[in-house]
């Protein structure tokens, strides 16, 4: 293979992110000439677990059934096709250029590389940029309804961070049909006999044997049974740990507890304080409210987004005396289209939402809380008439209307922004593999692809690449060493401590019996976390914040109820466990804040800014993904730094005003 460019810690210790040698454009090109394979007959003879049925682990599970390995599949659902991938809605991103508008890999590259304020591996971004264009056509041969121009090509759409149209989409419901045709390759591979897949089961500790990944501790949600699992090789594809926070815009089921896990066995967390808030989501109604619903970024191609001119026509609009319809307009700030000309409403998410969270900080919000902001299409009806509006956006407009009971058509949707997307996660090298062996992440649940913000419409891009045409040829250079290594017993001594402190926890906290629902707890979690480590952060508040954690920490262990048995289906206990990671996972995103003196992307530390109220950086002290070591139960992680060389691009402000 050639040679690698080693990652160096800053504090000296050696990560090596095992990047290829050679032009950017050749990287991937060269990494895949010379990486070593598995023949077809030796693939027969070596297992892999992979957690997760999303779109990143339902496509690797069946890409690698299809090249004959023998595959474990996990599903905390209970079946494939209701992971959260299925909620995405505005579309997936590639380079094909189709509209003939500029666009191409470099330039999908440049602009995931500067939506993520510089803290993303060129590398990575730009093997991720280059795969695009292959998932489109994959997609598309699976059957995946793109929306079609009238010529029958597919359609595009804009999104935020970019001055092309490289959106492909499916309406609201890109992601559900993305799932749907991996799927349908995974129950092909199922049907097969290729993959085994086993619904209902949640991962609850990896197990290593002599430094590499051989398997999995994974409970039955149905019978409550603990069983312990073989491979070569474990995937985990789990998604991201958004609800740490409580309220965010994440299904119910969706978790960070595979990755503490893996954190816990030796894998590094990496960036954890890099958590996307999304601009256009619907405010919060109710104290009562367990979770937040999207509406998909693409409705800032044709929406306006404005609060009023004046102080008082927002104060007498929460107090339910005007209508937005009242206002005439040039008594509205359309603030995104003043404060950035150039790229208008399609500025990218982490500045579309601190511009709303300033300008309802500032007393021009709207609704009942005055934690809105309008999102209007009365231009986009009047220029291209209510049934193309209806076309593009019906299914929004339908989901808008009957969770807020008013008409888009008619008047301005009310949005704020809410916890969406976690860039942190388990850090992994250019192969994907953490820093155990054997012990691959891909999707959400690693520190991925995006640096401190991710760009509308690449989370799919991401999963699927990850899938499809990353992890398949990667994976092979662990396993080539791993053909003469016998399947392993589950009764090694390994497997059986593993279980043992999995019973044990579930034990412990079987045992607590005490007078605080689970979700009560972790209701108290997300206020501590978004109102210290949300939006705006500061050193005061994160400080406040670690404090204030270790107290609901004490709370959880000594006053948590659990009703029912450990041995039969149980919800509440299911929730007990994921939220005692959530804990752990709210101190990481802290600490991890804390060191981090600069803003970039998602992390804003208010006493870092330009005076335009934007992120300021500090390249020089702070250009690394920050990656924690576990150190032990009660102890402090240890921080290690990944720098991050670049190469061929230099490092700029971010400027979407010209």
């Amino acid at each position: 293979m050639a040679k690698n460019q080693e990652s160096t810690s800053v504090e000296g210790a050696k990560i090596d992110a095992k990047i290829p040698a050679g032009p950017l454009a050749e990287k991937w090109s060269n990494y895949k000439a010379h990486q070593k394979l598995v023949n077809p007959a030796n693939k027969r003879r070596l297992d892999i677990i992979v957690v997760g049925t999303g779109l990143a682990g339902a496509s690797a599970a069946a890409s690698l059934a299809e090249l004959g390995f023998n595959v474990l599949n996990f599903c905390i659902q209970d079946s494939p096709r209701r992971a959260h991938s299925i909620a995405a809605q505005g579309g997936i991103n590639a380079a094909k250029n189709y509209q003939n508008d500029g666009d191409s890999v470099y330039r999908l590259f440049y602009d995931t590389i500067k939506g993520g304020d510089y803290r993303a591996r060129e590398a990575n971004v730009y093997r991720l940029a280059e795969v695009s264009n292959g998932i489109i056509d994959q997609c598309v041969a699976q059957g995946v309804p793109f929306a079609r121009e009238y010529g029958g090509l597919l359609d595009n759409r804009s999104f935020g961070g970019a001055q092309v149209s490289r959106t492909f989409y499916a309406k609201g419901q890109t992601g559900q049909q993305l799932l749907l045709g991996a799927y349908s390759a995974l129950s092909r591979q199922i049907g097969k006999g290729s993959v085994k897949l086993y619904s209902r089961y949640e991962m609850l500790d990896v197990v290593v044997i002599d430094g590499r990944a051989r398997g999995i501790i994974a409970r039955n949600l149905v019978s409550g049974k603990i069983e312990r699992f073989f491979a070569h090789a474990v995937v985990v594809g789990t998604g991201g740990y958004g609800n740490t926070f409580f309220l965010s815009t994440n299904a119910m089921a969706s978790n960070g507890s595979a990755a503490i896990q893996m954190y816990k066995k030796g894998a590094y967390f990496s960036n954890p304080a890099y958590a996307q808030i999304h601009p256009t989501c619907i405010p919060v109604h109710g104290e009562f409210q367990s979770k937040l619903t999207l509406m998909s970024e693409s409705l800032r191609n044709d929406g306006r987004i404005w609060v009023p001119k004046k102080k008082e026509d927002a104060e007498a609009i929460r107090a339910g005396k005007k209508k937005a319809t009242d206002l005439k307009e040039d008594e509205r700030d359309y603030y995104l289209e003043r404060r950035y000309p150039a790229f208008g409403n399609l500025v990218p998410r982490d500045v579309a939402s601190r511009a709303a969270k300033e300008r309802c900080d500032a007393g021009f919000g709207v609704g009942n809380t005055g934690l809105a902001v309008y999102l209007d299409f009365s231009a986009a009806i009047e220029r291209l008439g209510e049934n193309v509006v209806r076309a593009r956006y019906g299914n929004l407009f339908q989901m808008y209307e009957k969770i807020v009971d008013e008409n888009p058509y008619k008047t301005p949707m009310m949005i704020y922004p809410a916890i969406h997307y976690t860039m942190g996660g388990i850090w992994v090298d250019y192969e994907l593999q953490t820093s155990v062996k054997g012990l691959f992440c891909i999707g959400e649940a690693n520190f991925s692809d995006h640096g401190a913000n991710r760009l509308g419409a690449s989370a799919l891009m991401q999963g699927l690449a990850d899938g499809y045409f990353v992890l398949p040829y990667t994976i092979q250079n662990y396993l080539a060493d791993q053909i003469q290594v016998p399947r392993m017993s589950t009764d090694l001594p390994e497997f059986t401590e593993a279980e043992k402190a999995v019973e044990e926890k579930i034990k412990k906290l079987m045992s607590i019996q005490g007078k605080k629902s689970v979700d009560s707890i972790h209701r108290e979690l997300g206020l501590i976390m978004w109102d210290f480590v949300g939006m705006g952060r500061n050193k005061a508040g994160l400080e406040t914040a670690l404090e204030k954690i270790k107290e609901v920490r004490k709370e959880f262990w000594t006053n948590v109820f659990i009703p029912g048995k450990d041995s039969d289906l149980n919800n509440e206990l299911e929730k007990a466990l994921r939220l005692a990671d959530f804990i752990e996972i709210g101190e990481l995103m802290a600490r991890d804040a804390l060191m981090r003196e600069e803003s970039c992307g998602g992390h804003f530390r208010e006493e870092y800014q330009t005076p335009e109220g934007e992120a300021l950086r500090n390249d020089e002290e702070f250009s690394f993904a920050s990656c924690w070591k576990f150190t032990g139960e009660g102890n402090e992680p240890e921080l290690l730094k990944e720098a991050l060389d670049y190469e061929f691009i230099h490092r700029q402000q971010r400027n979407y005003k010209a």
